[in-house]
């Protein structure tokens, strides 16, 4: 038994293999891609070079169910495995109740895999107890509860353990993390200096996981602010590392360890809609999938593709994308945070103190018109970030250095607020439905009468309405306050865009 990963979840494969008198040689049918067919001679040579039979007979295998599309090398250990029962060398026995998963070396090594964690789920899923890997992907399926991992090295071990005659001890869970393998976001609050109401955005967006715009002249400091937003996340939660680590296997990202430190991913602006939203012959996970749990940065969000921004609008909304193609669906998780950053006109000093607009009144409206209303509108906060003085730039308050460790605690303490106050450990403001706002979040007469009047004279659109409400219950939260006030309200009104 082996495991095709298809999307983010798995099917089981069952390998079978047949021998007939003919000429000698080995057949691979099922749906295989290239990758499988080359298979056959990674096959028998790992077979050889391990001091095993390599039978001189006609070999059929076939790979079950014959009409799911099969990618991958990971099918070489079980193929092998079969060939070994059917000659006789392995009794069926011998290989029940597992699934095997692995590439063959032409030595009889065993290298990595992607998707080793998809493996170990489905294996569990479908009631198997026991799942044989390479060494290397063993960190990764230790994430997954409720089934053994055994890892192996070379295909003789693994033959011998199976005869029982060299058992191989399980894989043991151990707190450390071995082969983990974080980001270092080296810029903090402190190194970003003025910019308090951007600071104090961020912070807000970062607690309720609300999307962000910036927008200012060149050099205000936008882009470092975005790119502080990563190290003021907390740490992820094992749940959380399980499905970051999943993807990054399956898009081939990461074979031998696993993922500790939140996603920050930075597509360039030439980006594909297919690289970012994901795709390809075999649907794979884009950007947006990468940056699940994490931080998808556009760096000048007007100079992507119109089509590239549109794609965006529905993981945007699902937090999930479906990659179709005429190869097969794919689902992929995709609830990242977008934090985007854009000039206010093209040549990015239009209502500057200091530098002169250039640009014609037409010019600026067509710089404007890329981002659309639909899309702007699944923007929770829009902030205006202004030039510091250069005489500011090299002092530095006193306060300064408590002002991201402070910021932290805020942040932490308030998605504890929205995990008791939801009873789920992955429940956010940002991503409260409407009847759920109506059920979570309680307004007070005053508070009421003023969003309905805001929501008049700025012309907000339903979903307007509900996300400015998200971000005055994050603000509440942060402050510690029981519910939303006035207050609270009239800052989130001042984040939301309304051009």
């Amino acid at each position: 038994m082996s495991v095709a990963p298809v999307g983010f979840d798995g099917h089981i494969v069952e390998v079978e293999s047949d021998m007939t008198k003919g000429l000698p040689g080995l057949q691979i049918v099922g749906l295989g891609n290239k990758a499988i067919d080359e298979a056959k001679e990674r096959v028998k040579s790992a077979i050889c070079n391990s001091l095993l039979e390599y039978p001189a007979k006609k070999i059929t295998v076939n790979l079950a169910p014959a009409e799911l599309p099969k990618d991958g090398t990971s099918y070489d250990l079980p193929i092998a495995l079969a060939i070994l029962a059917s000659s006789g060398q392995l009794r069926p026995q011998d290989v029940a109740n597992a699934v095997f998963a692995g590439e063959l070396a032409l030595d009889g090594r065993l290298r990595p895999i992607s998707g080793a964690i998809s493996v170990a789920e489905t294996a569990r899923r479908e009631g198997y107890s026991t799942v044989y890997l390479p060494t290397d992907n063993v960190a990764q399926a230790l994430l997954v509860d409720g089934i053994t991992v055994i890892g192996v090295d070379h295909l003789s071990k693994l033959f011998l353990h199976l005869k029982k005659e060299s058992l191989i001890e399980p894989a043991i869970r151990s707190n450390h993390r071995p082969g983990g393998r974080k980001l270092e976001h080296n810029s903090t609050l402190d190194d970003i200096y003025g910019q308090e109401q951007a600071k104090r955005a961020l912070i807000i967006a970062a607690a309720g996981h609300h999307n962000i715009l910036f927008t200012g002249p060149p050099g205000a400091g936008k882009t470092m602010l975005a790119k502080t937003l990563a190290a003021l996340l907390p740490e992820l939660t094992p749940s959380e590392t399980l499905e970051v680590t999943k993807i990054h296997s399956l898009a081939a990202l990461l074979t031998d360890g696993i993922v500790t430190g939140r996603p920050f991913r930075a597509p360039h602006h030439t980006s594909s809609q297919i690289s970012l939203i994901g795709g390809g012959t075999r649907p794979r996970p884009g950007e947006v999938s990468l940056a699940h749990q994490g931080v998808l940065f556009l760096d000048e969000i007007p100079e992507y593709p119109r089509s590239v921004l549109e794609a965006l609008r529905q993981p945007l909304e699902d937090k999930t994308i479906a990659v179709t193609r005429a190869n097969g669906r794919a689902v992929y998780p995709a609830n990242f945070m977008l934090v985007a950053t854009m000039n206010p006109c093209p040549c990015g000093y239009y209502g500057d103190q200091t530098h002169e607009c250039t640009c014609s009144t037409m010019q600026i409206l067509n710089y404007q018109r890329k981002l659309s209303g639909p899309l702007l509108d699944r923007i929770d906060m829009s902030v205006t970030v202004t030039r510091i003085p250069n005489d500011q730039l090299l002092t530095q308050s006193s306060m300064s250095s408590k002002q991201h460790i402070s910021a932290k605690t805020a942040i932490v303490n308030a998605m504890h607020k929205q995990f008791n106050r939801y009873e789920s450990s992955n429940k956010y403001n940002s991503s409260l439905t409407s009847s759920d706002v109506k059920k979570h979040i309680h307004l007070t007469p005053d508070v009421r009468a003023m969003l309905t009047t805001a929501a008049d004279k700025l012309g907000l659109s339903p979903r307007s309405y509900f996300k400015v409400l998200k971000v005055a219950q994050t603000i509440a939260d942060i402050d510690n306050a029981p519910q939303v006030t006035v207050q609270h309200l009239a800052e989130a009104l001042q984040y939301r865009h309304t051009s």
